[in-house]
């Protein structure tokens, strides 16, 4: 489900929509202390997001506030989404690939509608909206990322002002609130830094702002993205499995649609930093699918181990763990066969397969595919029927 890639050229996206572990050969012979810098790094990113991610969804779970309440994903969407995946994946393809071919035959042909095609096709006119769709996206994320840091390190003795964005439509009894959004001085810092990243990323395309929001993306991905069990996981992880092997090893549509993206949906690290610095342009890259997907079966695994009540995390640092296991085997086979690699060929089996093989071991196996957790909604009106119970 996501790239890492070798490339001699400036980064342009190519996360490959869903992501797969792609090794093409590049231009630019990196030295062994470059590559292992590059895959290092990358592994720690990976590691960074998963990690913090999972820490903050124990306390998402729990949270009243309607910014921080989670997306619950049931047994059924995670069924049906390698299947809209696909067809997304596919009409992209099909819609980059019938552009090429219409701008090929009317430049044969000699007309003057070449030039109208060229605009509705242009990679760069689609590179342009996507840079403009996630540039307010990256700073909506970066922005929740850095709050709880700044809420820390924001100094006692400066004032911290309330303010309140409401939106409604209609008036008297029929007004309704279609936005109400309350924030503070501290996120109104946070929403400065986290543009001028925005900023640097859209008239740049620098390396480091592409990963500060694809950090960010990876991070609230797998806070906000909770899975409702064990099974649901096992579904997700097993579907995107098939998906991603069949789209690597069976197809070109991947590639092709992934080298047509400009957006932060990877990380990237420059295999040749330590010749040319940050002005590097032979990158390696990983695509975020490869660390939300696993992530939020991992952040399941911590939530399912604090509700066991036994002060430990035997079941989140197992996956854990599978993780590294998983991405590291992924980047030696790359790395060795110089061929595409789908990254869930190997992290699937590791992250289910070790903490399965634990729980197994432990005797809890039944106890941790009858862990459920609830969505927000249904949470809180069993909440409701249990005030009622005791009122009554």
């Amino acid at each position: 489900m996501a790239d890492v890639e070798q490339t001699a050229s400036v980064p342009d996206g190519s996360s490959n929509g869903s992501d797969a572990v792609n090794g093409t050969a590049a231009r630019f012979v990196s030295s062994a202390e470059g590559t292992a810098l590059a895959y290092g790094s990358l592994l720690l990113m990976a590691l960074l997001p998963i990690f913090f991610g999972a820490l903050r969804s124990v306390g998402c779970s729990k949270s009243k506030s309607p910014s921080d309440m989670p997306e619950t994903i049931t047994s059924r969407d995670a069924a049906r989404f390698p299947i809209i995946a696909s067809c997304t994946l596919f009409g992209l393809y099909l819609f980059f690939k019938t552009g090429e071919q219409l701008i090929g035959y009317i430049h044969r042909q000699k007309t003057n509608h070449v030039i109208q095609l060229n605009t509705i096709f242009s990679q760069e006119y689609i590179n342009l909206l996507l840079s403009m769709y996630f540039f307010v996206l990256g700073i909506l994320a970066l922005s929740h990322t850095m709050s709880p840091f700044m809420y820390r390190v924001f100094p006692a003795n400066l004032p911290n002002k309330q303010y309140q964005l409401l939106f409604t439509q209609g008036s008297g009894d029929s007004k309704e609130e279609i936005v109400n959004y309350e924030f503070d001085t501290k996120d109104l810092i946070c929403l400065c830094v986290s543009s001028v990243v925005g900023v640097w990323y859209v008239l740049k395309k620098h390396w480091v702002a592409n990963n500060l929001f694809g950090l960010a993306f990876a991070l609230n991905g797998v806070e906000l993205l909770h899975l409702n069990n064990v099974s649901t996981g096992c579904i997700l992880l097993g579907g995107l499995f098939v998906y991603d092997v069949f789209w690597v090893f069976g197809t070109n549509v991947m590639v092709t649609v992934a080298k047509s993206f400009e957006a932060p949906i990877k990380l990237v690290f420059p295999q040749d930093l330590l010749e040319k610095g940050l002005d590097a342009s032979n990158f390696a890259m990983l695509g975020l699918g490869d660390i939300v997907i696993p992530g939020i079966f991992i952040a399941l695994l911590l939530r399912f181990d604090v509700s066991l009540k036994k002060n430990t995390r035997t079941y989140f640092y197992t996956s854990f763990l599978a993780y590294i296991f998983g991405l590291g085997l992924t980047i030696f086979v790359m790395h060795t066969f110089k061929h595409a690699q789908p990254a869930l060929l190997y992290l699937v089996p590791a992250c289910i397969g070790f903490p399965v093989l634990v729980a197994l071991l432990k005797g809890e196996l039944t106890e941790m595919f009858r862990y459920e957790e609830s969505s927000p909604e249904e949470a809180s009106s069993k909440e409701e029927i249990t005030e009622s119970d005791k009122d009554k």
